[in-house]
């Protein structure tokens, strides 16, 4: 396992425990806490690289340094908008970039959702030309800005503090007028009852409008959005034609509420993938 890799899973286990002791309470004193000790016996290591990870994963925000171990950081939702959450498990989102891409053929009209996962999937999708690219996110048009072979469009609207993300009146108007072969779609929480789901109704509202232009949907989204259920309701299961999130989401020890939804989402008839 590489460093990035690494943190990414440390993240995990840190975010997890926290979740499983504390979810929905306020934390009494040492609740939440996952030990250095219980990290290097699941992640292989020493107690010394433990330390030095939780040391990187610190001075990012994403965690807090206890005696002899490390509580979860902010809640990811309560994150600080973008710039605070794209350091957010980087290594797993370009594996999820990369993969998303690779279902993407040249020459199709593809609707781009914002999102730093999707952010990921631009870098990757610049190879993938000749394509028509419209972004929903003015940090992916950034990306795809001048690429050899990426008709980009920008789709109008307002940008979201913060999040860089574009909505409004004027975003679902300039999506009603256009046809997509893919809407790459990334979500805030994917549930085995409740569906796909988004922390903001203006976001909810731009991926239903994604969702009734285009020909097929792909989600994706990192595991730590399995088992989640988000302020708004996007869409049930089987809206989405394929889904793409990372092999952690098949394991329960690091993320309860993954095979669960996994099985949910196969049994609705979605395609997928574990990058």
């Amino acid at each position: 396992m590489d460093v990035a890799d690494r943190l990414d899973l440390t993240l995990r286990l840190v975010q997890g425990h926290g979740q499983d002791q504390g979810q929905g309470q306020a934390q009494s004193r040492g609740q939440g806490r996952v030990s250095v000790a219980e990290l290097a016996q699941r992640l292989g290591v020493s107690e010394m690289t433990v330390r030095r990870d939780l040391d990187v994963l610190e001075r990012q925000g994403l965690v807090r340094r206890v005696h002899g171990g490390a509580v979860a950081g902010r809640p990811r939702e309560e994150g600080g908008g973008f710039e605070a959450r794209q350091a957010w498990q980087a290594a797993t989102k370009d594996r999820l970039g990369a993969a998303v891409a690779g279902l993407v053929e040249p020459g199709s009209r593809v609707l781009l959702d914002a999102g730093t996962t999707t952010v990921h999937v631009a870098e990757h999708l610049a190879a993938r030309g000749p394509l028509t690219v419209a972004v929903l996110s003015l940090q992916a048009a950034l990306r795809l800005a001048d690429r050899p072979g990426i008709d980009l469009l920008v789709v109008g609207g307002r940008s979201r503090p913060g999040e860089r993300s574009l909505v409004g009146p004027l975003a679902l108007r300039t999506l009603e007028s256009l046809a997509f072969d893919v809407f790459v779609m990334s979500i805030g929480g994917v549930h085995a009852v409740h569906g796909w789901s988004e922390f903001s109704l203006e976001d909810a509202a731009v991926k239903q409008a994604g969702l009734g232009q285009a020909a097929r949907t792909v989600a994706v989204a990192d595991a730590t959005k399995l088992g989640v259920r988000a302020f708004s309701q996007v869409a049930p299961l089987d809206a989405v034609h394929s889904f793409v999130t990372d092999a952690a989401a098949a394991d329960p020890a690091t993320h309860p509420g993954g095979p669960q939804t996994l099985d949910a989402l196969r049994e609705a008839g979605v395609e997928t993938r574990l990058a």
